[in-house]
């Protein structure tokens, strides 16, 4: 069966679809990995639950320092095999694997650590809540180099048009989770009962199980990876291209989870209990985002191979393909956050004290679903195009507005809720103004893009 689907040529749609609907399992599962995680630790209380929260958000910032390699090894890998420019791609895709081995192995070592200093900025309360999110940190944050690098993998093996090795890896990895997350965490089968030590050592086992399966796919892949020379010194201006594309997104996306960290540290004025609901209503809000995250790539990848191309009609086309593809995902998100919050919350938790908090979380974030779906469909698009500015400056500009508003509406009588309608309305905002922004350039800027020797360059 052919793996690779041909972004170039043939029905716009079908093509996207082909690619994208395997990343949006992929995403799914990947979201499965947290929600089975969370599934099996809320059985140990909220304290756990509030443990593993703190680790979660320093993961996030870690993949938004790692766009820094991410992002550019993405699409200039796509643009240069749009232009059938098979060496160049290897030569963008090379640096991008260097960029993030470094990164990888950088974070990961100030995560194990430094975790302690790291964890006390969260302001826990409980000493065994604190003793357990650094357990956390330090295993799933000091090997973050697998997660990483099969983030970048996946991302390079789509611009070659290839979706569904990503996601049979990541089918085989959340198998082995679903199997180790109650084993380890309880101790069946003889195993010992490890608590939060075991959900990170079982999310981790995982994550070098997806990447193995996606280097045993790169030592074979007769397309770009097998020609690829690790062990040679990767070409500094395809290194430094790669950086300059993805450091606006990266200093973006780095910055919304240190907002959220700050964020987390008024919402645990309110208790661990409120800290529970804030990292159980995350996981369930990703159902849009972490699926969008899927589709976004392989748009991303779709725009920027025909872009490469200089087929600036077809790239257009297929944005608006999957415009209108997200958007009704985004509706059902949001209809079903709002009216079915309290039957979603109470899988994992269903305490009279926090279900009720919990039901106003999904039901205040649902309202804004859609729209941030609309944000990161303009986002990866924009960046496609090779336009990561515009998208990083104005969800820079929103996200730091979020924190007076949250400051401002936690102290009325909205309490709580003030904090996650202040995260709403300026998801809202990024939105449409993304959305107004990728229309106005597409019709005014969008413009041919010539070869130079560093690779495709506008």
């Amino acid at each position: 069966m052919k793996k690779t689907v041909d972004l170039l040529n043939g029905n716009i749609a079908g093509s996207l679809a082909k690619l994208a609907f395997p990343l949006m399992g992929m995403s799914l599962f990947q979201m499965a990995y947290n929600l089975t995680d969370m599934f099996w630790i809320s059985r140990l209380g909220a304290g756990a639950v509030a443990s593993i929260g703190t680790g979660g958000l320093l993961i996030w910032l870690s993949q938004g320092i790692h766009n820094l390699s991410l992002l550019g090894g993405q699409v200039y890998t796509a643009q240069n095999l749009g232009a059938q420019d098979k060496d160049m791609a290897r030569t963008f895709a090379h640096a991008a694997m260097w960029l993030s081995t470094l990164i990888s192995l950088i974070l990961g070592a100030l995560f194990c650590f430094g975790r302690t200093p790291i964890t006390a900025f969260f302001n826990l309360n409980d000493p065994e809540v604190i003793r357990n999110s650094e357990i956390y940190l330090a295993i799933t944050g000091g090997l973050i180099f697998f997660m990483l690098l099969s983030k970048l993998l996946t991302s390079l093996i789509t611009a070659t048009g290839d979706s569904k090795t990503p996601f049979i890896a990541t089918t085989i990895g959340l198998l082995f989770n679903m199997f180790l997350d109650p084993a380890l965490i309880f101790g069946w089968f003889g195993l010992p009962a490890l608590g939060v030590a075991g959900a990170a050592i079982a999310t981790v086992f995982s994550q070098v199980i997806v990447f193995t399966v996606l280097v045993h796919h790169a030592i074979h892949d007769p397309y770009v990876f097998s020609k690829i020379k690790l062990w040679v010194k990767p070409d500094m201006t395809a290194c430094k291209e790669i950086l300059k594309l993805g450091a606006p997104l990266a200093f973006q996306t780095s910055l919304l989870p240190l907002i959220s960290m700050y964020i987390s540290r008024i919402v645990a004025g309110f208790g661990d209990n409120a800290v529970a609901v804030q990292r159980i209503g995350s996981q369930v809000e990703s159902l849009s985002w972490m699926a969008t995250d899927g589709f976004a790539v392989a748009v991303s990848n779709f725009i920027a191979q025909n872009y490469g191309a200089n087929n600036l009609p077809r790239a257009k086309k297929g944005f608006f393909s999957a415009f209108c593809m997200l958007s009704i995902y985004g509706c059902c998100v949001t209809l079903l956050l709002v009216f079915c919050g309290g039957a979603l919350f109470s899988i994992f938790l269903d305490s009279p004290d926090v279900l009720p908090m919990g039901i106003d979380y999904l039901r205040i974030l649902g309202f804004s679903q859609l729209f941030l779906c609309l944000e990161i469909l303009a986002s990866n698009s924009l960046s496609a195009f090779g336009q990561s500015k515009l998208p990083a400056v104005i969800a820079t500009v929103f996200s730091l507005l979020r924190l007076p508003l949250v400051l401002w509406l936690h102290t009325t009588s909205l309490g709580l809720n003030g904090i996650w309608w202040g995260v709403s309305i300026t998801t809202i905002c990024k939105g449409v103004i993304l959305f107004i922004s990728i229309l106005i350039f597409m019709k005014f800027f969008l413009k041919p893009i010539q070869k130079t020797e560093s690779g495709l360059q506008k």
